[in-house]
């Protein structure tokens, strides 16, 4: 029976039942049925194996399965989108934690239900971004996070009994951790440290010492504190701490940099240097603004070196002079005296008192006049003596001299030659003339303060500029060099144009066309040989001398006649297994057998 069922379905035909999804099925259903010997339910598995297998071959060749496939991925995809959206989004509660104060918050947030994540790093708490500030201010109620600086809020619960020495730690706690704060509120700085060294007071003047202080900053990522910051948390910490100077503050960043500057014993620093380079910038500004109208921007260049006296000094000088004319100098004090001296003869007359007694000054000779005495005096000396006391002259001078006043001023100006135009339009170079650099002289005189007896010196050169020089001022606009390199762009644009329009048509388009090819045109379907060909309504055969020319591709007629045969076959199958579906269920039976 096997033998005559192959002769009966040849290799085409089987190609033709497994085309044909419900003949198989429903053949090997009946011979499993009639099949009293129970092998017909292997016919039914070929035939269920013949369906799924078809089913794959028809969704592959079905042409909306694409269509299908990318409309079931959009829609995935746009789920896929809507949940990520709808997952919250987290941020940053707190960073670079320790571990105390990050294990007190998690534990309060899990008490909280609040949900939380840890980032990457595990340096940092996340929670929910609309549940950040309330969380924060919850967390601030427990007092957490814990570390931190401590202010004067230190001093609130001092205990009863504490001794003066811890009295003193905590007061030198507190003012670090309020110097602190205030160090942190500067925009540039994240986090700040202060360590202050205050010695203790002592009665002796030569044992005194003056506190100190160290400060770490650590700044944000990309920032940095100019000098003029550092200047001012130096002078902030030395004014907060008595008798501190603020040559005794040291400033370093989180990298160890030493932010400020030591002493040089020269006393110039920074400020001073920045005090000369603005003398000099705002001199040469002056200078170059008076040039500009003259000779044109660009034409004019100065230098200005300013030599500047930083030091502060103190003199009292007091001076005297002679008097140049003495009758016109006022008297301070005038004193006068005279003496005289008499002669007096021997000693006569009664002895007593009258005669003890000393002889009167008289001015004129005296005789006397009783013959008792018989006493004459006559002058001997004359002593006469003047002083007078004259004002001197007198001069007290006090001189205080600031710092930064200028002592020397150094200018040198070039100038550069000027452009003359001639009547045909070419343009020259030609030196400036002695008198309008005389002019030139005096103008930067007056523009930077000349003062002879300081010493300052201004020096004017005309000179031709190099990079002034325009090699294109004589050649027509179509050859200058703004010309020449447009030029130069437009045809480089124009080659690399070329080459892709080259690549596109030798390269491209035919891979496109081999890639892609077109679809091809239809043809009308073949009749089958045994049937008349008609020509106009009229057989072929009926029309005498017509001949008839059939233009067809010869692959064309080739795919025309295997999809016909195909159809042929295929019906054949379905009228063999119409008429004896036993022989079908055990063809089938036998490729089964055969496929294992």
């Amino acid at each position: 029976m096997d033998s005559s069922a192959n002769s009966l379905i040849n290799p085409d035909a089987r190609m033709g039942l497994a085309g044909a999804q419900p003949a198989p099925g429903q053949a090997a259903g009946q011979a499993g049925a009639a099949d009293p010997s129970g092998l017909g339910g292997f016919g039914a598995i070929g035939g269920n194996l013949g369906q799924r297998l078809s089913g794959l071959a028809q969704m592959r060749g079905n042409p909306r399965a694409p269509l299908v496939f990318a409309v079931a991925l959009l829609v995935a995809v746009v789920a896929g989108l809507y949940l990520w959206s709808r997952a919250p989004d987290y941020k940053v509660l707190y960073s670079n934690l320790s571990d105390r104060d990050g294990g007190s918050i998690i534990a309060a947030l899990q008490q909280a239900n609040i949900p939380y994540k840890l980032s990457d790093s595990g340096g940092a708490i996340l929670v929910p971004s609309e549940q950040v500030h309330e969380t924060r201010l919850r967390l601030a109620s427990q007092g957490l996070p814990k570390a931190g600086s401590v202010g004067f809020e230190l001093m609130d619960n001092q205990k009863f009994g504490i001794s003066q020495f811890d009295e003193q730690i905590n007061y030198q706690r507190a003012l670090e951790g309020e110097l602190e704060r205030t160090i942190e509120s500067i925009s540039s700085v994240k986090s700040a440290r202060v360590h202050l060294a205050i010695p203790k007071p002592t009665v002796f003047v030569r044992d005194k010492e003056l506190p100190s202080a160290s400060v770490l900053v650590q700044l944000y990522p990309g920032r940095v504190l100019d000098e003029g910051q550092v200047v001012a948390i130096t002078h902030m910490i030395a004014s907060a701490v008595p008798q501190m100077p603020a040559k005794g503050v040291t400033v370093l960043d989180q990298d160890g940099n030493l932010l400020t500057q030591p002493s040089n014993g020269t006393g110039l620093d920074a400020t001073q240097l920045k005090f000369r380079q603005q003398i000099e910038r705002n001199t040469q500004q002056r200078i170059d603004a008076i040039l500009a109208p003259l000779f044109g921007s660009g034409n004019a260049h100065s230098q200005v070196s300013a030599d500047i006296d930083f030091s502060h000094s103190e003199q009292t000088s007091e001076n005297y002079g002679p008097n140049a004319n003495p009758q016109q100098a006022a008297i301070r004090s005038q004193q006068s005296s005279s003496a005289t001296e008499m002669s007096q003869g021997g000693a006569s007359g009664v002895p007593g008192a009258l005669s003890n007694q000393p002889p009167q000054p008289a001015s004129a000779p005296i005789v006397a006049g009783n013959g008792a005495s018989g006493v004459t005096t006559t002058p001997i000396s004359d002593h006469k003596d003047s002083t007078t006391n004259y004002e001197l002259d007198k001069t007290v001078r006090h001189i205080d001299s600031p710092m930064g006043g200028i002592r020397r001023l150094s200018v040198a100006v070039v100038v550069n030659y000027m452009k003359v135009t001639d009547a045909k339009g070419h343009v020259t170079m030609q030196p400036v003339s002695a008198d309008k650099l005389a002019q030139i002289t005096q103008l930067v005189k007056d523009a930077m303060g000349f003062d002879a007896q300081r010493g300052d010196s201004v020096n004017v050169v005309n000179s031709a500029f190099s990079t002034d020089i325009d090699p294109d001022a004589n050649l027509p606009w179509w050859r200058t060099r703004e010309m020449l390199a447009l030029y130069k762009q437009i045809a480089t644009y124009l080659g690399i144009g070329a080459v892709a329009l080259f690549l596109y048509f030798v390269m491209v388009k035919p891979a496109l066309r081999r890639a892609f090819p077109p679809p091809p045109e239809p043809v009308a379907a073949l009749p089958s040989p045994d049937e008349p060909i008609l020509l106009d309504g009229i057989p072929a055969a009926e029309r005498d001398g017509a001949v008839v020319e059939i233009d067809a591709d010869p692959e064309t007629l080739a795919l025309e006649n295997a999809k016909h045969k195909y159809e042929k076959n295929l019906e054949f199958a379905r009228s063999i297994a119409r008429q004896d579906p036993k022989i079908v269920a055990t063809v089938v039976k036998n490729w089964v057998s055969d496929e294992r």
